[in-house]
């Protein structure tokens, strides 16, 4: 108990001063069975585990509906994609009913109803604590591998093991708070018996990617006593200070909870997998020394969008090391990284987004990494390696076509494939290619302006221009082009393009990659026809209903799930799009939709999340907009208005400064923005700067209950291939 006593109250005296003190303690807002039943796709899990944590722990089950759980891993690979061992108590070690659940971020408990066993967990970065409760007084205990690998029993009160997966190895050293006694032989499943009657039996470990005995260490440094409470307490405090950095008043209580939830949600990546200042990276299969954290598990495809410019702003030394690891990664494998996921690059989607990454970075004011060795690796994946989905290493002769000609060539239905590298189910994507492509072509030109290569700066830019090709006019649509230059015939933009739109989309179907443009909305909207012509491309997206019924289309696209119209809440390509009015002259359409958007498919229950919640891809949406604003394009440090759901939101930043936005006559009906003012001086805009954010200053609004139709209509946000971002401070 003094060890508790000092180490907390010292964690408490030195860190809990730094956040907006709040009215309430904001962990107690989070609630993560929000999202728990998959409306189509994965769940969410109740995750437990520090910020950014290494070690990461759920119940294993279908969902929050699945009546039994099979067992609990020690840790998770990555968000669906794997655990690694398994504890279960019972006498058999098989899947039990559930009752009684408490689920919060760094505490977890649940109540087994036949055997009467109650299954406690808690956690430390590294290691991880669970404590298991039997009324019977007969504790047994079965630990197994899931993966192949093997277990070692290190006298009466402690258990080694390690499992191999995707070339890498992972270790346990875990000990019990009694002895027991093998009743199963060691190997990949341990039956274990408490050798005395034991109402309560405690299980601490230590987790690694380095050995054994670095496991051990973990265990020691970060959990070294029988003391679950002091553990448990110890992460109530980090997750309040965390989640205390941004702190909110007015809303309901369920949009607190909503709010509250999906800022915890972006805290589960990327993953600082650093131990005592040694890494083992997957990248070159060797352990490092580093200084600096090394972070793993990005799904950038998705991240670059919301999550990444949310962390930016709430810590961005995390952000600097999270670059500087991929800049890591690009040194030690030769390829800067898509996914990158814990046993390596797992090139999933397509893009070379971590370019935007870098760029969102750099505009925003972050430095301290290795730009000229960071551009590198960016330069070299987009002129050297392939640009098809689901792959990285060299290019082949796609990317070269591409090159020449500006677009990604498509096949007509039924087109026997030509190139032998394209991935089987996720096709060319030819379209999603060049459009995503010329984005992150922009982003590296900016990069290449900023390090003084002219060259490189043009040569890229006209490479941003590319989108263009792909954008018929006389359908206005984007539309698959083949090797000839021909639109294909026969395309419908709602429906065609092979399982999931593949051929020529990635998940999704025309309509919403009509607007997957994000550095030059300027110039799409010239290719619309001007501003008119956009809005009303804009208003029927959301308007226009699919042709056909939805399980007929949720069979080809099961990630276009939140529908309105076209429009598609559920997958990330959307994310920018309800902003978009903002830049036809009409705002208050933007206001409006977004409010029904969060009111509609962001409820604080099981179904709170429309579509796969990618490890905070989507929740990262959710908490810019419910504050009331958004990046629409990383790379331009520029955050649109939207309607924010609360009254007051105070961001504590890094540099001491507090960021605040107040919404007077905020309400439900009250969605409309009539007036803004930016540290007391009247904006007649509708977006503001980083800069404007990091100085700490305080965006007022006054809200109402109809369209204010002179606000903001004549400045848009900027968005066009020749406006430089370094330009804005």
């Amino acid at each position: 108990m003094k060890y508790f006593s000092f180490t907390f109250l010292k964690f408490a005296a030195t860190t809990l001063p730094l956040f907006v003190a709040p009215l309430h303690a904001q962990v107690e807002h989070v609630d993560p069975t929000i999202g728990g039943v998959g409306l189509m796709l994965v769940p969410t899990r109740p995750l437990v585990h520090m910020p950014n944590s290494m070690l990461r722990v759920y119940p294993m089950r279908k969902d929050q509906l699945d009546l039994r759980i099979s067992s609990f891993p020690l840790s998770i690979i990555s968000h669906r994609l794997g655990e690694l061992f398994s504890l279960m108590p019972g006498e058999t070690g098989g899947p039990q009913v559930w009752d009684h659940e408490i689920t919060t971020p760094y505490y977890y408990s649940t109540l087994f109803t036949d055997s009467g066993i109650r299954t406690e967990f808690t956690t430390a970065e590294r290691a991880g604590y669970f404590r298991f409760t039997f009324p019977d007084g007969k504790a047994t205990l079965h630990l197994k591998n899931i993966l192949p690998g093997a277990l070692k029993v290190e006298g009466s009160t402690a258990v080694s093991g390690e499992e191999s997966f995707k070339g890498m190895k992972a270790f346990i050293y875990g000990e019990f708070s009694q002895p027991l006694e093998t009743v199963v032989t060691p190997g990949e499943m341990m039956k274990l018996k408490a050798t005395a009657n034991a109402e309560t039996i405690g299980f601490r470990y230590g987790l690694s990617f380095i050995s054994v005995e670095q496991a051990k260490k973990n265990l020691t440094k970060e959990i070294p006593l029988w003391n679950f409470d002091a553990v448990k307490i110890a992460g109530k405090a980090r997750w309040n200070k965390v989640l205390g950095q941004v702190a909110v008043q007015g809303g309901t209580e369920a949009q607190k909870r909503v709010f509250y939830t999906s800022l915890y949600r972006s805290y589960e990546r990327m993953v600082n997998i650093t131990e005592d200042g040694h890494y083992y990276s997957a990248y070159d299969h060797q352990v490092h020394t580093d200084e600096r954290a090394f972070y793993i598990d990005n799904w950038i495809w998705d991240n670059f969008r919301a999550l990444q410019p949310l962390h930016l702003i709430l810590d961005p030394k995390m952000q600097a090391d999270q670059l500087q690891s991929y800049v890591r990664m690009y040194e030690q494998s030769g390829w800067m990284p898509s996914f990158s996921i814990l046993w390596g690059d797992n090139p999933c989607m397509n893009g070379n987004h971590a370019a935007a990454w870098f760029a969102d970075a750099w505009f925003k004011g972050v430095r301290n990494f290795d730009m000229p060795k960071a551009y590198d690796g960016l330069r070299k994946n987009s002129l050297e390696a392939t640009l098809l989905p689901w792959r990285n290493g060299p290019k082949c002769a796609l990317d070269d076509f591409y090159s020449a000609k500006g677009y990604f060539p498509s096949l007509a239905e039924g087109e026997k494939e030509t190139e032998p590298l394209v991935h089987e189910f996720e096709n060319r994507q030819a379209v999603a290619v060049t459009l995503g492509n010329a984005y992150d072509d922009w982003c590296i030109a900016q990069l290449a302006k900023a390090l003084k290569k002219p060259d490189d700066a043009n040569h890229f830019l006209k490479r941003a221009a590319f989108y263009k090709n792909v954008y018929n006019v006389e359908k206005g649509f984007v539309w698959p082009k083949d090797k000839d230059g021909n639109w294909i015939k026969g395309f419908d933009p709602e429906w065609s393009g092979g399982q999931g739109g593949r051929a020529y989309f990635a998940e999704n179907n025309a309509y919403t990659y009509n607007w997957d443009v994000l550095h030059d909305f300027h110039g799409l909207i010239g290719l619309m026809g001007g501003p008119k012509a956009a809005e009303q491309k804009l208003d029927e997206l959301f308007t226009t209903e699919i042709s056909r019924p939805k399980y007929e289309f949720w069979a080809k696209f099961p990630d276009s799930t939140g529908l309105v119209g076209q429009f598609v809440m559920a997958n990330e390509p959307s994310f920018s799009t309800p902003y978009l009015y903002n830049h036809v002259g009409t705002p208050w359409k933007s206001q409006k939709i977004l409010r029904t958007l969060l009111e509609n498919f962001f409820p604080d229950n099981i179904h709170g999340i429309p579509g796969d919640e990618d490890g905070g891809g989507m929740t990262s949406w959710v908490v810019f907009t419910m504050m009331g604003f958004y990046p629409v394009t990383p790379g331009v440090p520029v955050y649109t208005l939207g309607s924010p759901v609360f009254d007051d939101v105070s961001i504590r930043l890094e540099n001491g400064k507090i960021f605040r936005l107040t919404a007077s006559n905020n309400s439900r009906e009250n969605k409309y923005i009539q007036s803004v003012k930016l540290n007391g001086k009247p904006l007649d805009r509708l977006w503001f700067t980083h800069g404007d954010l990091t100085n700490g200053g305080h965006l007022e609004l006054e809200m109402g209950n109809a369209p204010y139709r002179k606000l903001g209509i004549n400045n848009p946000p900027p968005s066009s291939l020749t406006f430089d971002p370094a330009s804005l401070k």
